[in-house]
């Protein structure tokens, strides 16, 4: 599956989807220097204990990947009530990029979901994600835009990812329909729907300690909202982040 957004042109730096799959996904952390023992996994049921139960916990974050109709219906109101977010500095509760880079959803969401949280503790002191992590965190919004729009590092991972998957990469210029929204549990114990593409992070509530992000009460507080606006037969598909064998 692949994101969506305004029709990109030539004058806007525009990447080649991502495919939704779980190894993309982690190849394209690891390219950047996130250690092996974390990735993504596909996520086949929220009601099945049994395919539950094969989730490796904590699960740090979610990438929920739904239809364009879909979360046009579901959060279009809301963004639209919605100051532009302006944090920035190490006090922000969750760090959060705007995107500018067209088509690139999939990675906005990855990058949401291993910058917060617990999953930070992953990224290797000295790689490209740190560094990048660290020269973002005290930026305003316009300006992390434009840190991740001019990253070479960026990039070349995005495009070494682009190449991973089951299917044919499709080209910049292939239209997609599709959004990737990550829910992430932050340090601050909150849960946090992240999306380039909103006016800014939405705080969903508080979950308890032993709570992850695929916990019933983060997905009653997040992607079940979807669900019950549209039902589950809509197209969506989901990954979570969590521990994983090298």
């Amino acid at each position: 599956m692949a994101t969506t957004g305004p029709t990109p042109n030539k004058a806007r730096k525009t990447f080649i989807p991502l495919e939704n799959n779980p190894t993309v996904f982690t190849h394209l952390l690891h390219h950047l220097g996130v250690a092996p023992t974390l990735g993504f996994h596909d996520i086949y049921s929220l009601s099945s204990p049994t395919l539950l139960a094969l989730i490796p916990r904590p699960v740090y974050a979610l990438i929920f990947i739904c239809p364009a109709a879909v979360y046009h219906q579901c959060r279009d109101a809301e963004n639209e009530g919605m100051s532009d977010y302006s944090g920035s500095g190490p006090e922000e509760p969750v760090v959060w990029f705007k995107q500018t880079i067209g088509h690139a959803c999939g990675l906005i969401g990855c990058l949401h979901a291993v910058c917060n949280g617990g999953a930070k503790a992953y990224i290797t002191p000295g790689s490209e994600l740190d560094k990048l992590l660290k020269e973002a965190i005290p930026l305003q919004p316009a300006a992390r835009a434009q840190l991740l729009y001019d990253s070479q590092a960026i990039e070349d991972a995005h495009a070494s990812a682009a190449q991973k998957g089951d299917t044919v990469p499709p080209s910049a210029e292939d239209e997609n329909g599709f959004h990737f929204i990550a829910f992430v549990k932050g340090g601050d114990g909150h849960l946090w729907e992240l999306n380039g593409g909103m006016n800014g992070p939405v705080d969903r509530g508080v979950l308890g300690e032993g709570e992850d992000a695929l916990s019933e009460r983060a997905l009653r507080l997040g992607v079940r909202t979807f669900l019950e606006r549209a039902g589950e037969d809509v197209g969506f598909s989901l990954v979570g982040l969590a521990p994983r064998d090298e």
